[in-house]
């Protein structure tokens, strides 16, 4: 009985995965249609949602955007392992300048399931916001997906404002006058 059982879940899981794919291709098509813009985070989530909820390792992504927030491309940028994913900030810079993207979104999954993100998880998105800063490229959000879970930095208000830097060091002390004599400074040409 245990046998028969599982060639149907199978068969059903590979038939959902197809119609994923389906769902995917069509709403690529739909974003990709001229005139078709990303103007809110829900306009993409469910794309994202779909694309990444299911993975078993993490990928870090991004959606390249035009000037008027038009997609030009979205794209794996890297592939992890099931906790971690090392993300180059040099490399996000390059791929977004050979697109001549002007704005870009950025995207991760969380196989965990768990979809909050993590103190990392911000940092890393005000490293990527100030690199592509440097080169007009704006960030407009950052989303990470767990599962059905979709969290978004822009609706958190964290993608406002300069990105937070990490804690200055202390001032130095004021430094103490000097004790002695002034020194005698001679003049040039003697």
């Amino acid at each position: 009985m245990m046998e028969a059982a599982a060639p149907y879940r199978t068969r059903r899981t590979q038939a959902e995965d197809a119609t994923i794919r389906r769902a995917l291709r069509i709403l690529q098509t739909r974003l990709r249609e001229p005139g078709a813009a990303l103007s809110s985070p829900g306009a993409v989530r469910d794309y994202l949602a779909l694309w990444l909820g299911n993975l078993e390792h993490e990928v870090f992504a991004a959606v390249f955007l035009d000037a008027y927030h038009r997609v030009i491309a979205m794209e794996e940028l890297f592939r992890g392992t099931l906790t971690q994913t090392s993300v180059y900030p040099r490399e996000v810079v390059k791929r977004a300048l050979a697109l001549n993207a002007a704005g870009l979104i950025l995207a991760h999954n969380h196989p965990s399931g768990v979809a909050e993100p993590s103190q990392a998880d911000r940092w890393l998105t005000d490293q990527l916001k100030a690199a592509l800063g440097l080169v007009d490229v704006r960030t407009l959000d950052h989303f990470i997906v767990a599962g059905a879970q979709v969290v978004s930095f822009a609706e958190r208000g964290w993608m406002d404002g300069p990105p937070e830097a990490k804690p200055a060091p202390a001032e130095p002390a004021a430094t103490k006058p000097r004790r002695g004599r002034p020194r005698k400074v001679k003049p040039a040409g003697d």
